[in-house]
């Protein structure tokens, strides 16, 4: 017994469980050396979803994110979370990837890599767990913790045993969805204790409000480490809150030996973003207490909750929350972490909207159930296997097996706008989405970055102010006004064009007329705006944007016997598999029912949409990477 260590999840779990993980480098930067000299045994500051949310969401360069921390944080361990084969994605990538990635999160001041598997299936560890060891950093790999009839004490430590035959340096009860009871984790703790013999980390969620006293327990049992969060970072479905540990071990044989009075300054600096970006305080709803049934894990259950109101279905959460078990069951049941979470999550809210089951399944679902991620705890259920992929084999190799190596080919792809290694695994990683980024990086100007004082304390509000944009050279030209002979008219892809630019710069607004668009340009000039000039700009009629199909329309396609097929959910239209891939269908080819016409991205999965009667593409109502609205139309077909 003797000193309990502590580590801080506030910079990735903590804001990934209750701000969709949205919280930006630039809020981190004021706390980090606070946080460097607390005493923390580490600091958890990458993987999991942030990684993907700093390229698709934030503009941000997950790599610089990690070398800025590393540059603050001297004394601290540094700690990720790596998904094993599926590093920080949520599908399974190339031995040859996985090590190469490994190598530059090292490099670049990971100390502390905690590894999981999903399916606890170790066979999808192992390639990571060589690659950690061959860095020469902390190999901490991971016990993934759930409720079902399969998993038993006897497979967790059966699990950690085989862990440490390849190499961990120290195990991790992984509670993703805060099931962990009191008296289990002191059984669970003591056994690993005796049988594996390493050092054992608790990681638990306060969803179900279990937390603080799993942890208490745990530590009566033996436990090294545990995991906490700032307390605006904790509470509902993010870890326990730092300060009640703290405090609920003082003066026992337990002491962290932390000093209250700093971790409540670092609290008032997080509490400062929470309020000044509008972020929920950690709650626990009846929703979440039904945990115990429906298992969603912490790092999920906000983002459930924000994918339904995108899908404008928020109303309907208690029967996605009924369904989730359901489809476990009949998967497997898998474990409902990262990215089975994901797959299970997706796959009953698509039972759910659709008002059929399996009748929608994501492409991740379909090698889910091909054995593509690993072997399920109990296989999937015959007949959802054969609704789902038909006579198709399931694979019983490691999975990982099947894939060609994939680092020469992805540093070919993006060699023309790649600024490093990094930048290659950012690709070979997220595709569509680290095109869109380099793109995005590669046209930015020093102006477009907020202006941080380097001299703010923790504690202080925050202030981000931004510079006076630049007018941008594309909306320099004076156009001539309606009526003249030299009259302007412009198609829909230039429009969007323009509207994208102004939305983008901030400096324009669009005014709309009934037959034209008025486009207002207007410069920030001192304390107001000044208006720069007028131009009324004549869209022809067939060209004007049509968001959605007008109901005369609708009329005109069945009168047509043109069929629309319409988007399931709200997302990304892609044309593609992927950028370098033709689009699976054009305007004239003939179509048989269930050949998949295009994918929405949608909840980080891509959606496979199928043809649901034969004949010919008529006509494709939108552009690749296209936003798409629930119930849009993507596709006219010629029904025969």
């Amino acid at each position: 017994m003797g000193k309990i260590k502590i580590t801080d999840t506030s910079l990735r779990d903590g804001h990934q469980s209750l701000w969709a993980t949205r919280m930006t480098t630039d809020d981190m930067l004021p706390v980090l050396e606070y946080l460097d000299n607390i005493g923390y045994y580490s600091l958890e500051v990458w993987g999991g979803a942030t990684f993907d949310v700093c390229i698709r969401y934030l503009n941000e360069d997950p790599w610089e994110r990690l070398r800025i921390i590393r540059k603050n944080v001297k004394k601290t361990k540094l700690q990720m979370l790596l998904r094993g084969q599926s590093l920080v994605g949520y599908s399974h990538y190339p031995d040859d990837i996985v090590c190469k990635f490994v190598e530059k999160a090292a490099e670049n001041g990971i100390d502390i890599f905690r590894v999981f598997d999903a399916l606890n299936d170790i066979r999808n560890l192992e390639t990571a767990m060589k690659a950690i060891k061959k860095t020469g950093k902390h190999a901490q790999a991971c016990v993934v913790y759930t409720i079902s009839p399969v998993h038993t004490m006897e497979h967790f430590v059966e699990t950690a045993s085989s862990l440490k035959d390849m190499g961990a340096d120290s195990i991790c009860i992984k509670d993703m969805a805060g099931l962990l009871s009191p008296y289990v984790a002191y059984e669970l703790v003591k056994l690993l204790k005796e049988k594996v013999g390493l050092p054992v980390q608790l990681h638990t969620h306060y969803i179900g409000g279990l937390a603080v006293a799993a942890v208490l327990k745990a530590v009566e049992a033996g436990v090294d480490v545990v995991d906490t969060a700032s307390v605006p970072l904790a509470f509902g479905s993010s870890q326990p809150p730092v300060e009640t540990i703290v405090r609920a071990l003082q003066d026992t044989e337990w002491d962290t030996g932390l000093d209250l009075h700093e971790l409540f300054e670092v609290a008032t600096h997080f509490e400062k973003i929470r309020k000044h970006k509008g972020f929920e305080r950690g709650v626990t709803r009846i929703s979440d207490m039904k945990v115990f049934e429906h298992q969603v894990p912490g790092g999920m259950i906000s983002n459930l909750y924000s994918q339904l109101e995108e899908q404008k279905a928020a109303d309907r959460i208690d029967e996605v929350l009924a369904e989730i078990p359901r489809v476990r069951e009949d998967m497997g049941y898998p474990p409902l972490v990262t990215p089975t979470s994901q797959i299970i999550g997706i796959q009953a809210v698509l039972n759910v909207l659709t008002g059929e089951r399996y009748k929608l399944c994501p492409g991740e679902v379909k090698d889910y159930v091909r054995g593509l991620y690993g072997k399920p705890p109990v296989p999937v259920k015959e007949e959802i296997r054969k609704k789902i992929i038909g006579d198709e084999p399931v694979i019983n190799v490691r999975p990982a097996d099947l894939l060609d190596p994939a680092w020469e080919k992805a540093k070919q792809e993006v060699a023309h706008i790649a600024q490093s290694e990094e930048d290659v695994l950012t690709y070979a990683l997220f595709p569509q989405v680290a095109l869109k980024f380099f793109e995005y990086r590669q046209n930015k100007t020093d102006e477009d970055e907020p202006q941080i004082r380097p001299q703010e304390e923790v504690g202080e509000e925050i202030k981000v102010e931004k510079v006076k944009p630049k007018r941008p050279a594309a909306l320099k030209e004076t156009r001539k006004v309606a009526g003249s002979k030299e009259e302007d008219e412009m198609n829909i892809d230039e429009i969007r064009e323009i509207m994208l630019l102004l939305d983008q710069t901030g400096i324009a607004e669009l005014e709309l007329q009934k037959d034209d668009y008025r486009l207002t340009l207007r410069k920030f000039s001192g304390a107001g705006k000044e208006t720069v000039g007028t131009e009324p700009i004549k869209i022809p009629v067939q060209d004007k944007p049509d968001l959605s199909k007008t109901e005369p329309e609708k009329e005109k396609a069945k009168a047509d016997n043109l069929v629309e097929v319409v988007s399931p959910m709200v997302g990304t239209f892609y044309a593609a598999p992927s950028p370098d891939s033709p689009p699976y269908v054009n305007v004239g080819d003939r179509v048989e029912v269930g050949q998949t016409l295009c994918i929405v991205e949608a909840m980080k999965l891509m959606n496979e949409i199928k043809a649901e009667v034969s004949g010919v593409i008529a006509e494709i109502l939108v552009d690749n990477a296209e936003p798409v609205e629930y119930g849009q139309p993507l596709f006219l077909i010629e029904q025969d």
